[in-house]
């Protein structure tokens, strides 16, 4: 690197004096110190922390400013003290304008920091902004399968922060990331963290492009134990298409029915019997998992454990080839089948009822299906039983005629729709309106429940199913939603429609945050300008006075802090304890949050109720660059400079020490 910490102190006054002029954003004084000061100033860092005048420039957000600094020379791969670049603090609050710019100066994406991670880890947060800045960032050659010095890889550590950073995830998986990335401090690889934090959407594309899920951690654990942890059916499933082993055992000896157990999800348990996992197993502990479904309270469960136990041994007869089974290699290719069944489709094309068996063979293989030769005329022999060399492609995606019908998928499928799909054969007693309905309705304000203490209600969406006459109403599936979980998952549809049935804008929880408080605090910048044009109030306090700026402010969010400001929002509430949107900026120790404030008026000698003023704050909570902010501004204050002039007799301001040191 040619950069270079200053030295002497010439070097080092005029580092410091050109990291001044580009905080007061001042372009005419930087392009009058770098004419008139040592060579090679521009690209000085401070020896306290490494900071030059591009990083600053670019925390800061001045883009003027950074677009001279370049056309000077600047070198856009200049590293601070942490080995952070600029594009790696452009890219770690999401500012896409800065990247794109630092880029077209051949910014190198390929640097390592001094944890060796790449500008890719700075990614990982669930915005637009930084779904946005990934892109990018992979369009110019970042490291898909970046390992950190402490063996983090980056796409493991964005799958354990699945499902907000699912959209990344992916991208980041056609991006060619490795599905096998694995953190080596723990074990755990990609795909468990995404079953851990329940993307299915993820897991499947992991799965897809040749993850293992047998793979186990530091403690042998497997996918299918986080899996069945989480409770979550579907994704079992999912791993039994791609041959998972549901017979796992921990290293506390326990199973992943053990798990399903505790949680007492009744067909999580059935599944997992039914695919291999041994009920009568006991942990470490001598517990079988009916009775840790008993003990914890689970009745379904282990009443549907102790059929499993009864069971467990009794397989069905293989030696018909055309009888139903219940052999494991037969449900996993039925499990299979189901998950690609698109692909299925697609590839027998026009033929999406009967195929001849030749077609039929060399299309299972050549998806790679989980069966043998041997086994697939099995199948085969189940479906052409007359001998025609046909098969039906409808009747073996069911797979009632090789499977045993108590193993099917579709014994899993809820009641609701059994119902109405069996009801499609019988009479109809009562003829029904054919006119539409929406599959999803909000329940008028008024008609809400209200909470047992008195709180603001919930919203209930109504969800319909589909009958032999279209949307059923008569029997809805009624579900609670608070309405700050379709803000913090974008849900902009349900946000508008539950809106345009009555629901206030401002509706709080129990507490008593509203959804413009949510937005702010989850950086959701779009979320929050679609929630003010609808009239969001932006000094809404919740039950500890904190506004929508004090949420922004303390999560660092700094674009959406502007547009509160820009909104109306007081730069100067105080929440139950006292403390400012300003504090809160400092908290976060962003730079450009902090100044925002301050230029927006913020008192910087505000006190909070524990006798703590903002510079304590920062000397508490940030960096030298924060802490030099807040002296500088209450240095500039009138009564500062009226107490400087009554001690001393001179006004020797900062700005008046600047001079000195310019002549």
């Amino acid at each position: 690197m040619s950069e270079s910490v200053a030295q002497d102190r010439l070097q080092l006054l005029q580092t410091y004096r050109l990291l001044q002029w580009i905080r007061n954003d001042n372009q005419a004084e930087v392009e009058r110190i770098l004419d008139l000061g040592v060579k090679g100033l521009i690209n000085l860092t401070a020896p306290q922390d490494g900071m030059g005048a591009l990083h600053l420039a670019v925390s800061l957000n001045r883009s003027e400013l950074v677009d001279f600094l370049l056309s000077r020379r600047a070198l856009p791969d200049i590293q601070d003290n942490l080995g952070r670049t600029p594009v790696m603090l452009a890219v770690e609050v999401g500012n896409l304008p800065m990247v794109t710019r630092l880029v077209q100066n051949q910014a190198d994406m390929k640097l390592l920091d001094g944890e060796g991670k790449g500008v890719l880890f700075y990614c990982s947060l669930p915005t637009q902004s930084h779904t946005s800045c990934l892109q990018v960032a992979l369009e110019n050659g970042a490291d898909v399968n970046n390992v950190s010095a402490d063996g983090v890889h980056v796409f493991q550590q964005m799958c354990e922060k699945a499902p907000e950073c699912t959209p990344q995830c992916l991208i980041m998986v056609e991006a060619g990331a490795d599905p096998s990335a694995v953190n080596k401090n723990t074990g755990m690889t990609a795909l468990m963290a995404a079953v851990k934090a329940g993307s299915l959407e993820l897991v499947r594309a992991i799965l897809r492009r040749g993850g293992n899920p047998n793979v186990m951690d530091q403690n042998r654990l497997t996918a299918v134990h986080y899996a069945a942890m989480v409770g979550c059916t579907e994704t079992i499933q999912v791993l039994s298409a791609y041959s998972a082993d549901m017979g796992e055992i921990d290293f506390t000896g326990a199973t992943p029915l053990h798990y399903a157990a505790a949680t007492g999800n009744t067909s999580c348990c059935k599944f997992l019997a039914q695919r291999g996992c041994n009920p009568k197993l006991k942990n470490l502990e001598g517990l079988l998992p009916r009775q840790i479904a008993k003990d914890s309270g689970h009745k379904a469960a282990a009443m549907e454990l102790r059929k499993a136990e009864k069971q467990q041994g009794k397989s069905s007869s293989e030696s018909s080839d055309a009888s139903p089974t219940s052999a494991l290699w037969a449900l996993t290719l039925h499990d299979w089948s189901h998950e690609c069944q698109a692909d299925l489709q697609r590839a027998f094309g026009d033929a999406s009822h009967a195929v001849d068996v030749c077609t039929f063979t060399s299309v299972l293989q050549e998806l790679k299906a989980p069966v043998d030769l041997d086994q697939l005329g099995k199948v085969v022999s189940a479906h052409d039983t007359n001998t025609q060399g046909c098969i039906d492609l409808d009747d073996f995606l069911k797979g009632a005629k090789y499977i045993q019908k108590a193993f099917l998928l579709s014994s899993y499928m809820p009641k609701k729709e059994k119902a109405a799909k069996g009801a499609e054969g019988g009479k109809k007693k009562k003829e029904k309106s054919k006119s539409f309905l929406p599959p999803i309705c909000i329940m008028p304000i008024e008609k809400m429940p209200r909470r047992p203490d008195g709180g603001p209600p919930y919203f209930m969406i109504e969800k319909y199913f589909k009958g032999p006459d279209g949307w059923c109403p008569d029997k809805p599936d009624k579900v609670y939603v608070n309405i700050n979980d379709c803000v913090k998952n974008g849900d902009l549809k349900s946000l508008e429609l539950a809106f345009s049935q009555g629901v206030p804008v401002d509706v709080q929880d129990e507490y008593y945050d509203s959804p413009l408080m949510t937005a702010c605090c989850s950086g959701r910048l779009q979320m929050v300008q679609y929630l003010l044009s609808c009239g969001a109030d932006v000094n809404l306090t919740d039950q500890l006075f904190w506004t929508p700026l004090h949420h922004a402010a303390h999560a660092g969010h700094t674009a959406i802090a502007e547009l509160l400001i820009q909104a109306g929002a007081s730069v100067n509430a105080r929440t139950l304890c006292g403390g400012t949107p300003l504090m809160g900026a400092i908290q976060s120790c962003r730079p450009s949050c902090v100044e925002l404030l301050i230029n927006a008026g913020a008192n910087v000698n505000a006190k909070a109720n524990s006798g703590q003023n903002c510079v304590d704050f920062a000397v508490q909570f940030s960096g030298p660059e924060v802490i030099n902010l807040v002296k500088l501004k209450m240095a500039s204050l009138p009564e500062a400079k009226a107490a400087a002039k009554g001690k001393g007799g001179k006004n020797q301001t900062p700005k008046s020490a600047k001079k000195k040191v310019a002549k």
